[in-house]
């Protein structure tokens, strides 16, 4: 079984993915993480995120534990990984490693769930279950907004606003495996239902495929 969860930055596809894949057993990926990781690598050793062989030597030489490290989530990796992302020799390096994760769930799982930007439309498009996350960038906005406050961060609404129109025009518009929502997809906005019940909408999707 496989789901693919999609969607723009803040709109809680990831939060919804931990909770489907916690829900069913399936093991869980978030491919955002795996861009990050290389643009923090880039970052830390004074590299161009947007320089492409620099870029991809530094995906070939990505490990599944280098998602962990927690540098991955400032705001500025977000920006750099954005234009990470964008680069196809990236794109190209990382494509094996989360379709083996797709049809060889670690540790036996029976399913897996994905979640990113091209998961329905490039990684998985024979996807058994696919859901399009997404809510207005004023509401993203206010949610990065407020995380990053409660982790102790700088932030002004404004600045993180514009960022994030900046990202979702990157990603929209890069040649190579845009942001798009798969026909095929289940849309599902969150700008003004709870965490809960978008969790349920996407749970209910999910099952009636089993």
């Amino acid at each position: 079984m496989i789901v693919a969860v999609d969607g723009p930055a803040a709109a809680g596809k990831g939060t919804i993915a931990r909770r489907l894949a916690d829900r069913f057993g399936y093991a869980y990926l978030d491919t955002g993480a795996l861009y990050r990781a290389v643009a923090l690598s880039l970052l830390r050793a004074g590299a161009d995120p947007a320089d492409p062989e620099a870029a991809a030597r530094t995906a070939r030489n990505l490990h599944l534990p280098d998602t962990a490290d927690p540098g991955i989530r400032t705001p500025e990796v977000g920006l750099a990984a954005s234009v990470v992302a964008a680069i196809p020799r990236v794109r190209a390096t990382l494509l094996d490693l989360q379709r083996n994760f797709a049809r060889r769930p670690p540790d036996g799982r029976p399913g897996a769930v994905l979640d990113g930007r091209d998961i329905g439309t490039v990684i998985c498009p024979g996807a058994d279950r696919k859901i399009f996350v997404t809510a207005t960038p004023e509401v993203r906005a206010r949610r990065r907004h407020l995380e990053l406050l409660g982790r102790g961060e700088h932030s002004i609404y404004s600045s993180v606003l514009a960022d994030l129109r900046e990202r979702d025009a990157r990603d929209a518009n890069r040649v190579d495996a845009p942001l798009r929502r798969s026909r095929d997809a289940m849309v599902l906005d969150t700008s003004f239902i709870t965490a809960d019940e978008a969790f349920r909408r996407a749970c209910a999707f999910v099952e009636s495929a089993q």
